[in-house]
């Protein structure tokens, strides 16, 4: 079965950072683009950075640019966002997805066709 399982959420003060996990089983990611998603309540989900197979490519949301960096590691079937400088707007719950077309990503959630349950990312004072 197919499963992605993100962790590495929490609550943490402005300016502070978290690193979150995407962690795979039942596949491998190998051939997968990742993308990480966020979605806070009352608003539309919004792509926030994704990262090719072999990883030489990646996308940043214009919010978040300069501050997250997405990384992965196919021996270990995990790809992983590092959060700095956080923001109150950051928060919201993460999740990551997997997309069969690997060669190249984009944030269009509805390209996706895997979904881990998601993980939440509070900031706050």
């Amino acid at each position: 079965q197919l499963q992605l399982v993100e962790s590495g959420g929490g609550l943490v003060q402005p300016g502070g950072s978290l690193r979150l996990s995407c962690a795979a089983s039942g596949f491998t990611l190998d051939f997968y683009a990742i993308g990480w998603f966020r979605q806070a309540p009352g608003k539309e989900r919004e792509g926030v950075s994704c990262i090719s197979n072999t990883g030489g490519s990646t996308n940043y949301a214009d919010s978040v640019k300069g501050r997250f960096t997405i990384s992965r590691d196919n021996a270990a079937n995990m790809v992983y966002l590092q959060m700095n400088s956080l923001k109150p707007e950051d928060t919201a719950v993460y999740y990551c997805a997997a997309d069969r077309i690997g060669l190249y990503c984009d944030l269009k959630w509805y390209d996706y066709e895997h979904w881990g349950q998601g993980t939440q990312v509070t900031v706050s004072s």
